[in-house]
C-alpha cells in the first residue's frame, strides 16, 4: 500500500491516513496531544478520527504501521545488497537518526499499549516481524540453516529494539558500538 498525497485514491481511512501522514511530515503526533489537535493539524475533525481509528492510540497506531511499511519498502532494496552484519547496521541507523525520535517514541508507546491490549493494536503487532523476517533470509542466504537463521535474526531485531528503547531513555550512551559488539558476538 503506497500512502502519499500525489495518489489521493483508496477508501476514506487511507484518505484520511494520508492526511495525517502528510500533516506530520514523517513524525508522530505527541500521546501527550489530543485527538482535537491532531484533526486541526491535519484538517479534518475529530469525529472522523475517531470513527476511523477509535482514538488517539489508533491514530498513533495506524501512522505508524503506515510509516514502517514505507520504511521496510526501502530496507526492502537495501536488504538486497547487504549482508546481514550490513543490514543490522541499516536497520540501526535508518531508525536513531535524529529526525526519526517522534517515531521511536511513539513505537514504544504505542508497543506499550498493545501489551496491554494485542487485540486493539492486531494489525501493529502483526508486522513486527517484517524485519526479522528480512534478516532471517540474509541469514540463510549466507549459509545458515533456517532456524538459526531465525534464531539469529530475532535475536538481533530484539537487541536492536532494546537499544533502541535505551537511545530514546538515555541517548549519551554508546549504543551503535553495542550493536556492533552484538555483530561480533554473533560470529563467536
Amino acid at each position: 500500500m503506497t500512502l502519499s498525497s500525489a495518489e489521493p485514491q483508496g477508501d476514506a481511512r487511507e484518505r484520511l491516513l494520508t492526511r495525517l501522514l502528510d500533516a506530520f511530515d514523517g513524525t508522530l503526533p505527541s500521546p501527550e496531544v489530543s485527538l482535537r489537535e491532531v484533526a486541526a493539524r491535519a484538517g479534518t475533525s475529530h469525529a472522523l478520527l475517531r470513527y476511523h481509528f477509535g482514538s488517539l492510540p489508533g491514530v498513533l497506531a495506524a501512522m505508524l504501521k503506515a510509516q514502517r511499511s514505507r520504511d521496510n519498502e526501502v530496507l526492502f532494496e537495501k536488504a538486497k545488497r547487504s549482508t546481514f552484519d550490513e543490514f543490522v547496521m541499516t536497520i540501526w541507523r535508518t531508525y536513531t537518526r535524529p529526525e526519526q525520535l517522534s517515531r521511536l517514541r511513539g513505537f514504544f508507546h504505542v508497543a506499550g499499549l498493545a501489551a496491554y491490549r494485542p487485540e486493539d493494536f492486531r494489525e501493529l503487532v502483526d508486522s513486527l516481524d517484517d524485519l526479522t523476517e528480512m534478516l532471517a533470509s540474509l541469514a540463510e542466504r549466507e549459509g545458515r540453516g533456517a532456524e538459526e537463521a531465525r534464531t539469529m535474526a530475532t535475536v538481533a531485531v530484539a537487541a536492536i529494539r532494546g537499544l533502541m528503547l535505551r537511545e530514546v531513555l538515555t541517548p549519551e550512551g554508546p549504543s551503535e558500538g553495542a550493536v556492533a559488539l552484538l555483530l561480533r558476538m554473533s560470529k563467536a
